[in-house]
């Protein structure tokens, strides 16, 4: 708000901007096909749904494990370090594609097999299709995250870890209030990106039939024959949730600033 005030918000690349947004919005309004919106509005609120669902529910499920993870380097005994490394290595060496195929279609194949499975209380879970989504982006983030945190864990300053030693703390209590804080601190700049990446790589899901807000387009586009409307509004809803993540952390980095001052 203070930029708008000031003026230094109409800078000549967010006027064009501006103004190709605009263009683009009108040609949408007058020139293109939206009479099925009415009849599939429904199924995009509950493909949009199942989107946010699991793109949160995996954010903060893969950054508790990138915790660990990073932890397991920093402070783990050696082979406890080797292998949160030698994971986090082959997370972020393979495609997000190849690991949701290899747990839906590996992993989930050979499970009727198992003695027992068949009659256990897993069997309707296996059966279905979001744990293997939910497990395959929460792996991809945390492999990712993981090194993330390697680094800001590390980058935490020992004087400030010693000094709440030497005041009594226990070392819960340290890693609790001091170092992981600390380390969340500098690993928020880097979180709204990866909160983007994971954004954009839900909707392979839809290659193992899970029903999200680009599986639904895709089958309007299938059902209607209309082509550029739903890849459209489908790209519209991609970067209206992505401009929502990146205003929440500015918005917390803009509190975080005045705080300090």
């Amino acid at each position: 708000m203070r930029d708008m005030v000031n003026g230094s918000f109409f800078q000549p690349h967010r006027i064009v901007l501006i103004i190709f947004s605009a263009v683009l919005c009108a040609l949408a309004i007058t020139g293109l096909n939206w009479q099925w919106i009415d009849h599939y509005w429904s199924d995009i609120f509950s493909g949009l749904w199942r989107t946010i669902l699991l793109l949160f529910s995996t954010i903060i499920a893969g950054f508790i494990f990138s915790v660990f993870l990073g932890l397991a380097q920093v402070k783990g005994p050696k082979p406890l370090a080797r292998l949160a490394h030698g994971f986090c290595t082959v997370i972020r060496g393979t495609p997000i594609l190849l690991q949701l195929w290899l747990l839906y279609y590996g992993l989930g194949s050979l499970f009727p097999y198992i003695p027992g499975i068949r009659q256990s209380w897993l069997w309707p879970y296996l059966i279905e299709v979001w744990p293997y989504a939910f497990v395959a982006l929460t792996l991809s983030f945390a492999g990712y995250e993981g090194e993330i945190m390697r680094g800001a864990l590390k980058g935490v300053p020992k004087g400030e870890l010693e000094a709440a030693v030497s005041m009594g703390m226990s070392p819960s209590t340290v890693f609790r209030r001091i170092w992981l804080p600390r380390a969340i601190q500098r690993v928020l700049p880097t979180l709204n990106g990866e909160m983007i990446l994971q954004l954009k790589a839900t909707p392979l899901v839809a290659t193992i039939s899970f029903v999200d807000v680009y599986a639904v387009f895709a089958r309007i586009r299938q059902e209607t024959y209309i082509i550029y409307e739903p890849l459209i509004m489908v790209a519209l809803i991609y970067l209206t949730i992505a401009g929502l993540i990146t205003l929440g952390f500015r918005y917390f980095e803009n509190k975080k600033a005045i705080q300090v001052r």
